[in-house]
């Protein structure tokens, strides 16, 4: 099953993302079941959420979600994880 984790920053919380990219990206090397991921940006062009697509079923993508070094940083305002279907691509 895939799961595409959608995560929005906190308001103002750039300098938070940026002192826990290195994390986050190790993190994310960590597993083979992560199969894209890339930040959201701004107007500005600043990074400001996350877009990550999970091979794994939900419960393994709660846990994951959970251990992710931004969750732990308290960087997101919100996350959402939802089942998702590839067509294309």
């Amino acid at each position: 099953m895939k799961i595409a984790l959608i995560a929005k920053d906190k308001p103002g919380a750039l300098d938070i993302r940026k002192a826990n990219r290195d994390a986050h990206v190790a993190y994310l090397k960590s597993t083979d079941a992560v199969e894209m991921a890339g930040p959201f940006l701004d107007e500005n062009g600043e990074m400001c959420g996350s877009l990550i697509i999970l091979n794994m079923d939900m419960t393994e993508a709660k846990a994951w979600a959970a251990n992710d070094p931004y969750k732990k940083a308290d960087l997101f305002q919100s996350v959402e994880l939802i089942a998702w279907n590839k067509v294309l691509g």
